[in-house]
């Protein structure tokens, strides 16, 4: 049987089309990129609002939820937004309506709560089901102008509803109460400020557009935080970061002290800082406090009930307040850097960073269109009720022969328009009045009326004409908004306050870490660790299998210790941040910047003004302070240049006049500690000179120099018994006694 033709594929649809893997990998994270930018995660800095914002407040505006009205439960609301305008999680939009009502997460809430919508403490709210709320006066003034054509409005995403673009914001939302969002490549974070600050600023602006960031902070020093706190920032800090749109504020928590019986006293938390929850933050304090890491501070209670009440009760009398409460900023929430980057979508619904000014300035260019377009569209309504009027007038003066051509004709209207010249809108006014209108049509009222519309036009033509008219208005709208939400009333008053960059306060380490002896051992492959006590009680301990002991320190945890690598460079470890406990330890390398080809030449604990005696392998070196080689960073500091092949080898304390050098080839050599010069970093001078070998070990001693062998501790006194071994630096030196360790260590 033949064998059948074999069956060409069958061309692809006409709607399907290939396309390379990056490309489409590309577009489609693009279109998801702008969708998180755009429709998510960036305000506009016209309204401040992000879309679920805004289709919250439209869609409680449309449930009537005023606030001269009752509340409504919050699970309609969430119903209504995302099933006509927000089609995404309850959980999201409900997360999104509680932030609104919260007074210590929005400085103006845009939403009045009724029930349980969290707490301070970091307490989720109810459930939606049992939690109600409905538009504060703030919203109110955000959404006015809906109804008067101020914005343009879109389709829903179904097209069966319709949405504004953007509020009417007749409030400074965006500055007001701050945003905060991530997006792809970009995130936004804008803290809340002061409203009668906002207002004053606007206004200056609006006078004098080129003013300088200098006066504009004057009037706006910086944020006000719903949960107050002192700003500490210094000002040409705060300057800089709202010329730039970038930077950050540096916020304290408000403390007092209260005194008590017998000359004690306590230190108590009124204010903490922004978004810190207040129990984490306690259950922070209270946990460097088990871990004697808050040596002044006795214990810690919270007293708070409706205000914040943190009770701090310090160890003694004798402890300075503001030193604990140093020590608790740098170590706790209490401090906090509250970051600024005012990343906001433009008019364009273009990503921008903006200074203050750009967005003062584009809240202004916003308010100034918006009051156009009411404008326009009261100035619509004006005149046709002019129209009407003129019809109505004609009516009144010759109702007697409209009343007959109303009963006489089938079709009256286009005789009325005919006979009395009226517009079409005229004459079914007049058909549409209803009968005992007639007794009250009025010439006089008539044309009353028909005059205060007639001059309320020629205000609002000569508003749409006139620059400087738009300018009034809107100062008068901010003038009525500092009057309603300003200083001067509860919600406004500063809650902030404007604090001097703090004076710099020495906090001694024993204020932060409690005092008590530890040995640190390192071992021969680099595992340090501390362990409690010294001598016999840090004798019994263990090392891996194939390890040993290398370094052992008396220290307490108040110290720091200095590591001198192969490398030249000094580190820095606190003992207090040693690991500690029954294991092993860590790995030296995990702290410091140590490289693989590198290892530690020398270890011993920081005596503050104390000197060393650092050496390399090619004999050369140098005295330096200890003070200088101190590195704060795990990058160390480097302090010995080395030449090529050479590596650092000794760093000892320089007490004494003499020093003593040993090289590999086990000539000794003392000299006075004078020949060595005193450096911050270099190659140093030549100590010993070596035909072959290197430098193996350096000792700086005062009278008699002393090493060990074995179990046994020699001693020789400079001036009587070893002056043979004495010489110039830089010399070749001479064997060393008998009994001198054949390891060329001093021990």
């Amino acid at each position: 049987m033949a064998r059948a033709a074999a069956k060409t594929p069958p061309p692809p649809p006409p709607d399907i089309r290939p396309v390379p893997l990056a490309e489409a990998l590309e577009e489609r994270y693009l279109s998801y990129a702008l969708s998180t930018i755009m429709a998510r995660s960036l305000p506009d800095v016209r309204d401040g609002l992000k879309p679920v914002h805004r289709r919250l407040l439209y869609a409680m505006r449309e449930l009537r939820l005023d606030p001269a009205q009752g509340f409504k439960k919050c699970a309609r609301v969430v119903g209504d937004v995302i099933g006509k305008f927000h089609p995404h999680g309850e959980v999201a939009v409900y997360d999104a309506l509680v932030r609104l009502a919260q007074g210590f997460a929005a400085r103006y809430p845009l939403v009045d709560g009724q029930g349980n919508f969290g707490n301070i403490d970091g307490d989720n709210a109810a459930a939606m089901r049992y939690t109600e709320a409905r538009l504060t006066e703030a919203a109110m003034a955000l959404l006015a102008g809906l109804d008067e054509d101020a914005v343009d409005f879109r389709a829903t995403y179904d097209g069966e509803e319709r949405e504004p673009v953007v509020m009417p914001a007749g409030f400074p939302n965006l500055l007001a109460n701050g945003a905060a969002g991530i997006a792809v490549g970009m995130a936004t974070s804008i803290p809340p400020h002061n409203v009668d600050e906002l207002c004053a600023a606007l206004a200056h602006l609006l006078d004098h557009p080129k003013t300088t960031f200098e006066k504009l902070t004057e009037m706006v020093p910086g944020p006000d935080f719903p949960t107050g706190g002192i700003l500490v920032e210094p000002r040409e800090a705060v300057v800089e970061a709202y010329r730039t749109g970038r930077g950050s504020f540096r916020l304290r928590a408000r403390w007092q002290v209260e005194k008590l019986p017998h000359g004690q006293f306590q230190v108590v938390v009124t204010e903490i800082p922004y978004q810190v929850q207040k129990s984490r933050l306690i259950e922070r304090i209270a946990e460097l406090l088990l871990a004697k890491k808050l040596a002044l501070l006795n214990d810690v209670r919270d007293e708070s009930t409706s205000d914040v009440r943190i009770v701090l009760e310090p160890k003694s009398r004798s402890v300075d307040p503001a030193v604990l409460m140093e020590s608790l900023f740098r170590a706790t929430e209490l401090e906090v850097r509250v970051p600024l980057n005012m990343n906001v979508l433009d008019a364009r619904n273009v990503p921008v960073t903006m200074s203050l000014r750009d967005a003062l300035q584009a809240f202004l260019d916003h308010r100034r269109e918006v009051v156009g377009r009411r404008a326009q569209h009261r100035l619509g309504i004006v005149e046709k009720r002019i129209e009407v009027l003129d019809g109505y007038l004609v009516a009144y003066l010759n109702l007697d022969e409209v009343i007959a051509i109303i009963r006489g004709e089938d079709e009256p209207k286009p005789v009325l328009m005919k006979r009395f010249k009226l517009s079409d809108p005229q004459a079914e006014a007049i058909l549409n009045m209803r009968l005992r209108s007639l007794r009250r049509l009025e010439e006089m009222e008539i044309k009353g009326e028909r005059a205060k519309l007639d001059a309320e036009r020629k205000e609002l033509r000569a508003l749409l004409k006139s620059d400087e008219k738009r300018t009034a208005a809107i100062k008068a709208e901010l003038k009525d908004i500092r009057r309603r939400f300003g200083k001067a009333t509860e919600l406004g008053a500063r809650r902030t306050e404007i604090g001097q960059p703090p004076a710099a306060v020495n906090v001694p380490i024993e204020a932060v870490v409690e005092r008590e002896p530890v040995t640190v051992l390192c071992s021969a492959k680099g595992w340090i660790r501390a362990v409690k006590g010294h001598g016999e009680q840090a004798a019994d301990v263990k090392y891996k299998e194939g390890d040993a002991e290398r370094f052992a320190l008396a220290a307490e945890t108040t110290d720091k210790i200095l590591v001198l690598g192969t490398n030249g460079r000094f580190y820095t470890l606190a003992c207090d941040k040693l690991p500690r406990g029954r294991g092993f330890g860590e790995p030296v390398r995990l702290m410091i910047d140590l490289g693989n080809s590198e290892d530690v030449a020398a270890m011993l604990v920081h005596r503050p003004g104390g000197k060393l005696l650092v050496a390399s392998t090619d004999g050369r070196g140098f005295i330096v302070d200890e003070n200088a080689i101190l590195a704060q960073t795990r990058a160390g500091r480097q302090v010995l240049n080395l030449a090529p092949g050479a590596e650092a080898r000794v760093a000892v304390p320089a007490e004494g006049d003499w020093v003593a050098t040993i090289g590999q080839n086990h000539k000794l050599l003392v000299f006075r500690r004078v020949e060595l010069p005193e450096m911050a970093r270099g190659r140093g001078v030549t100590l010993q000179k070596y035909k072959d070998g290197i430098l193996y070990d350096a000792r700086v001693f005062a009278g008699a120099l002393a090493w060990r062998s074995g179990a046994k501790t020699f001693t020789l006194a400079v001036e009587r018994e070893h002056k043979e071994w004495v010489g110039k630096r830089g010399q070749a030196g001479r064997l060393p006694p008998p009994g001198f360790p054949r390891s060329n260590l001093f021990g």
